[in-house]
């Protein structure tokens, strides 16, 4: 399909629909025409749904209020989008995710993503705030207040699979013969894009920078993400309010003495050796992780679980710590002896301690392989329900933490020796025979 006189002319007479528009659209004479026109010459079949979040996101003038009929944008534009939306193979998909809490960090760039100060035109155009505008006609920007917080944006381009319909309406492709309560195991609460990104950062010692780790030894927090595909069929949804981020009140005076009460983002201080460790965070390093992950090191969900930790809060922060532990350095062999080979260099420790084992030997410290087996036993205590459970320390939480992160670093480092089979990797870390 091209812009041509005809498509040109079939626009012009859907804008000139007077407000507020026909009670339904999609069935006004000049929408079938153009509707009618474009399946003909794409030949996508009806796409009714999709050509209508398209036109509101160009700015039908018809479904705009007054103060917004500035919005809509010009017909030579309109068509040329409109035209590219039905013929293009991929879409741009971007991740929007606040720092809440963050203190001053670098700006990093890695992969598809970066870490960054915007300013608030930036932010609105990170938004699309003009389709917003045109799909939220009361909306307010927030970009001002969001200006106060740094960001990662994530970008992804997608490969467009599904019929135009389809993407403007996902139901419409559901497959409701499939067990739609099934879970999926390895869905992660982000997308994966951003889940990637976070577990990237995550293999940084925030746990030793954090100048409050009683408060919280995170570096950041993302309380939610807000992501926008630039696919005009796909209707944008409403992004949250900057009240759902950290601020707290400052006063200061002004330069006549009076007291100012404002409001400022809150943050949990670093020490400066953050400024300098992340500097590590770019996409040499970027790359080494991903080749990495793409080894039988990571075969197991060593990525979900330390994102997870990140995530989660409590007692369940504390378990997924483990679990990234047990998960990159457990084989299936260590609960089941049968399968162990017969040259196992220590056929008889038990599956705990073999863990351990190799943990002592992957992050290179004796004292790790003690650490393990006493949070591995305060975990134990926890799900099989002993009776006078402990408390979970600072100290223990933050040495889960540090254990988790040392582990998932030694397979990276790891996954260096060139094929290298995971249970092979793993039984060299048990080293030589000692007593059990």
């Amino acid at each position: 399909m091209s812009v041509d006189e005809k498509l040109l002319a079939t626009l012009e007479a859907l804008w000139r629909i007077p407000p507020p528009g026909p009670d339904n659209l999609l069935s006004a004479p000049a929408f079938t025409a153009l509707s009618e026109l474009i399946a003909q010459r794409t030949g996508s079949g009806k796409a009714t749904f999709a050509l209508s979040n398209a036109l509101r996101s160009l700015g039908l003038p018809c479904g705009l209020p007054a103060g917004h009929r500035v919005q809509a944008l010009d017909l030579p534009t309109v068509a040329e989008m409109l035209v590219k939306a039905f013929s293009r193979s991929s879409i741009t998909r971007r991740h929007l995710c606040p720092l809440d809490l963050a203190d001053e960090l670098p700006s990093m760039t890695f992969g598809n993503a970066r870490v960054a100060w915007f300013s608030a035109a930036e932010l609105d155009d990170l938004f699309d705030w003009p389709r917003l505008s045109r799909h939220f006609h009361t909306l307010t920007s927030d970009a001002k207040r969001l200006s106060e917080f740094q960001w990662l944006v994530v970008e992804e381009e997608v490969l467009v699979q599904a019929k135009p319909n389809a993407r403007a309406f996902s139901f419409g492709d559901m497959d409701f013969s499939r067990d739609l309560g099934e879970i999926e195991p390895h869905r992660g609460r982000f997308p994966q894009a951003v889940e990637d990104a976070l577990f990237f950062l995550l293999l940084a010692p925030w746990e030793d920078w954090s100048t409050l780790n009683e408060v919280d030894w995170r570096g950041f927090r993302v309380p939610w993400i807000y992501t926008l595909d630039d696919d005009l069929f796909v209707s944008p949804t409403l992004p949250p309010s900057a009240e759902t981020l950290s601020f707290e009140p400052y006063i200061y005076q002004d330069e006549w003495g009076e007291e100012i009460e404002i409001e400022r983002r809150t943050i949990l201080p670093l020490d400066n050796a953050a400024t300098a460790g992340l500097q590590w965070v770019n996409d040499t390093a970027w790359n080494e992780v991903q080749a990495a992950r793409a080894t039988s090191l990571f075969e197991t969900p060593v990525v979900h679980f330390l994102v997870r930790a990140f995530l989660a809060s409590g007692i369940d922060e504390f378990i997924a710590h483990l679990t990234v532990i047990e998960a990159a350095l457990g084989l299936e062999s260590d609960h089941r002896r049968g399968l162990r080979p017969n040259n196992d260099p220590r056929p008889k420790l038990s599956a705990t301690k073999r863990v351990a084992a190799r943990l002592r030997a992957a992050v290179g410290e004796e004292k790790a392989e003690r650490d393990y087996e006493s949070l591995f036993d305060l975990r134990s205590a926890f799900i099989h329900g002993r009776s006078g459970v402990q408390r979970i320390s600072t100290k223990q939480r933050l040495l889960a933490r540090s254990l988790a992160r040392r582990t998932a670093g030694a397979l990276v480092r790891l996954s260096r020796q060139p094929g290298m089979a995971r249970e092979q990797a793993l039984s060299d870390l048990l080293g030589p025979s000692r007593p059990a």
